[in-house]
């Protein structure tokens, strides 16, 4: 087995699949940061830094898929909230109906075995 080939893969889907798990995630109830960071490490099982997180939502704010609010808290530091925008929303069903294309052909079933 070629393991830095199947590391390299495997690196990639994961960079692949975040920003869909982060917009599904973002679509249940806003969240911040590490918020998501979290819920990433308990859904996947996937330790996600911050330097990962980050860039993802500030391109996802860029294209008009989420927006942010600074909200206060009552001890430490405000914290930044993200929520889908309407734009997002229909970039999810669209992402959503692609993801199961893909994971549902049967040629591709066929294939991996």
């Amino acid at each position: 087995m070629n393991q830095k080939f199947v590391y390299n893969w495997i690196t990639q889907l994961k960079k692949t699949i975040l920003p869909l798990l982060i917009i599904n995630m973002l679509e249940e109830k806003e969240l911040y940061g590490y918020s998501l960071i979290v819920r990433i490490k308990e859904f996947t099982g996937y330790d996600v830094s911050e330097g990962t997180i980050y860039p993802i939502l500030t391109r996802f704010q860029k294209e008009g898929l989420v927006e942010s609010k600074w909200v206060e808290q009552k001890t430490g530091l405000p914290r930044k909230y993200y929520k889908l925008t309407s734009d997002g929303k229909k970039t999810l069903k669209q992402l959503n109906l692609n993801w199961n294309d893909v994971t549902n052909n049967d040629i591709i079933k066929n294939l991996i075995v």
